[in-house]
């Protein structure tokens, strides 16, 4: 419930096994997917269509991308050894990066926004810590997999969505929606126990986030320079949940 009011509040499961589980178990992992869903509803919640067409904007956005993956990876790496509540406070510190990020960068204050944007990843990267050296521990195959699937799907979606002339912006509304059903799907899973209704939902994430990667590549074709941190930030939240879901899923079958 206080990921939800957050979604709300803000701007713009999984493989449970009997309840919720430690830090390093699949459940975790729901908890990872179902916060970082909640960032993405509110950081898509609301937008302004773009305005300019400029093919340098794409490789700007995909290297800060790329570094923020990086960071995230970074955070990963920290936060192996940390416990407790410790994801949940990264997460939170995650979700304040965010609306400041936005806020710097609407100011024009782009070197504070650059640099909230990798303290984003960061954290993130922090918060599901444990959930990634839980299956690189227990499952490599899977997380090799999860790697492999989303790498492979945001290259053809990105592809697909920048490729196409037409302003898809009018489907964040929907999208949106879509997510935020899936949230409160989400959170009633964490109370019931049936196996392939998480299997169910992390499919419909996948589906949804495949969406909204093709919509965020699709903006880039009308956005302005001043909108590069904040698209990357979309498109890190895209990149970052659909690898989630697709650990679930492969970790699922293991």
């Amino acid at each position: 419930m206080i990921t939800l009011a957050l979604a709300l509040a803000e701007e713009g499961m999984s493989k449970l096994h009997g309840g919720v589980g430690g830090e390093g178990s699949p459940s975790h992992a729901g908890r990872g997917v179902l916060s970082s869903a909640v960032m993405s509803a509110s950081a898509s919640g609301t937008y302004a269509p773009s305005r300019v067409l400029t093919p340098a904007l794409f490789g700007r956005v995909m290297g800060l991308v790329a570094l923020t993956v990086g960071f995230a990876t970074l955070g990963v790496w920290l936060g192996r050894d940390s416990g407790g509540a410790a994801w949940f406070i990264a997460w939170l510190v995650a979700i304040g990066c965010l609306i400041g990020l936005n806020l710097a960068n609407a100011r024009g204050n782009t070197s504070l926004a650059l640099v909230l944007l990798f303290a984003f990843g960061l954290l993130l990267g922090w918060s599901v810590a444990t959930t990634v050296n839980y299956y690189a521990q227990t499952d490599p195959t899977a997380l090799r997999q999860a790697f492999g699937a989303t790498a492979l799907s945001v290259a053809a979606l990105g592809a697909g969505g920048y490729a196409v002339r037409r302003d898809l912006s009018f489907l964040y509304r929907i999208l949106f929606w879509l997510l935020l059903a899936l949230i409160i799907a989400g959170i009633a899973l964490i109370f019931v126990r049936i196996p392939a209704a998480y299997t169910v939902w992390s499919v419909l994430g996948l589906l949804i986030f495949a969406g909204y990667t093709v919509v965020d590549f699709n903006r880039l074709r009308r956005a302005g320079k001043d909108e590069a941190i904040p698209l990357a930030a979309s498109i890190f939240l895209d990149v970052f949940n659909i690898f989630l879901f697709f650990l679930q899923i492969f970790g699922g079958r293991s």
